[in-house]
């Protein structure tokens, strides 16, 4: 009875886990309910275990508090404003502000063009399993990698050295207020099976 039972509890745990990867969205909106900071621990303890080629763990995880929030605020506005306008600068610092949860990946750089990219590989795979343990708590999140990132002054402010460092996102994470529909392509138009 008790092998009888196992594949079906193992099915609904493998439907449960495609459901889970399949429902997470990228997330815009969010309520300003805070996060607690020991589900960011745990859901950055689960990155940690994604595959890395000869366990080199090469993330860096950087939680900012409000005064880095509110540097990064000032930066991303000062950056707008230069390349478009003030009023679009004061748009994106509004909407920024709006993000109650930042997180900062980094890579560990490599001047072994392979290890760097295995390294960026490890950690893609590491943010996938920071979302998805997020979003299974309830947690939405934003993987972005726009010209603030890039910026010197922001490598200040989160306190990395660019020379050892290269970024990998920037994570705005909370509670989402709306979460986007979203379809895929169906598999037999990505799968290509050689004989």
């Amino acid at each position: 009875m008790t092998k009888q039972a196992a594949p079906s509890s193992k099915t609904r745990a493998m439907r449960e886990l495609a459901e889970l990867i399949r429902g997470r969205r990228t997330i815009n909106l969010f309520l300003q309910t805070p996060v607690p900071r020991n589900l960011v621990r745990d859901a950055v303890e689960a990155a940690t275990w994604a595959p890395n080629h000869y366990v080199t763990e090469p993330w860096r995880f950087y939680l900012l508090g409000p005064e880095a929030i509110g540097r990064c605020i000032d930066l991303v506005r000062d950056i707008v404003t230069a390349e478009k306008d003030a009023k679009a600068g004061a748009f994106k610092a509004r909407n920024w502000a709006q993000k109650p949860g930042w997180l900062v990946v980094t890579c560990q750089r490599s001047e072994d063009d392979r290890r760097q990219r295995e390294d960026y590989a490890a950690c893609s795979a590491a943010v996938q399993n920071l979302m998805l343990y997020l979003w299974q708590a309830g947690v939405g999140s934003k993987w972005t990698t726009g010209d603030i990132t890039r910026d010197a002054r922001f490598e200040e402010i989160v306190g990395f050295d660019s020379d050892r460092e290269t970024v990998v996102g920037l994570f705005w994470y909370g509670y989402p207020k709306l979460t986007p529909e979203q379809k895929r392509r169906d598999v037999g138009e990505l799968l290509i099976e050689r004989p």
